[in-house]
């Protein structure tokens, strides 16, 4: 197993490292290979340029400025999305991730002919986790629609190899969650990242921090 996990926050020491902690945990007990984009302390440029508008639709060409992040997508059969929920969507950091490394010919292969639609490019990978924290409540971000929880299990979903194992765990009313929930949602992230990989094992508990 290849796992290529994306993380985005920009604090360490916060619940969301903890999740992203209890993640690779799980992980490595798994035997599985990984690669971590922490994408704030790699200091990656979210913005998409004018000359990478320009050249879009130049493969190979267009993964040259992304190089890295295009090879470790194309490597990975797991892909998994640790984040914070803001305004109800992606950190601006996470979804400039995807318009800069998600290209034409890497993760979806443009339309042949007048009325196609894309295609999926992604069948190499056969699992995704998304797991998030999300100041709202459950009923309020599912009344806004969820548009970021939809960017990634519908939109990247499709994407993926067909019948692609997702899995997906959210931590909401993080302003006024105490000890004792965070703890039940850590060994939640635990039992859905063992789910997604197929194993059983009890999932040891992070140190959870507000």
């Amino acid at each position: 197993m290849r796992a290529l996990v994306v993380y985005c926050h920009p604090k360490e020491g916060s619940f969301t490292a903890a999740v992203r902690d209890t993640v690779l945990g799980r992980l490595e007990a798994a035997g599985a290979e990984v690669r971590l984009h922490d994408l704030y302390a790699q200091g990656f440029q979210p913005v998409l340029t004018e000359a990478e508008w320009t050249g879009y639709l130049d493969a190979p060409a267009n993964r040259r400025p992304v190089a890295d992040p295009v090879a470790d997508l194309q490597w990975c059969d797991t892909l998994i999305f640790v984040y914070p929920t803001w305004w109800y969507g992606l950190p601006a950091l996470l979804k400039g991730w995807l318009d800069r490394v998600l290209l034409p010919d890497v993760a979806f292969l443009m339309p042949q002919t007048e009325g196609e639609t894309i295609r999926p490019g992604l069948h190499h990978i056969k699992r995704m986790g998304v797991f998030t924290t999300c100041g709202a409540s459950r009923w309020l971000t599912f009344l806004v629609g969820a548009p970021g929880k939809r960017t990634l299990m519908r939109g990247v979903g499709l994407l993926l190899a067909p019948r692609a194992k997702k899995v997906f765990a959210a931590h909401y009313l993080m302003d006024s969650a105490k000890r004792p929930s965070l703890e039940a949602h850590l060994r939640k992230v635990a039992a859905k990242t063992d789910k997604l990989i197929g194993t059983r094992r009890t999932a040891p508990l992070k140190e959870a921090a507000s």
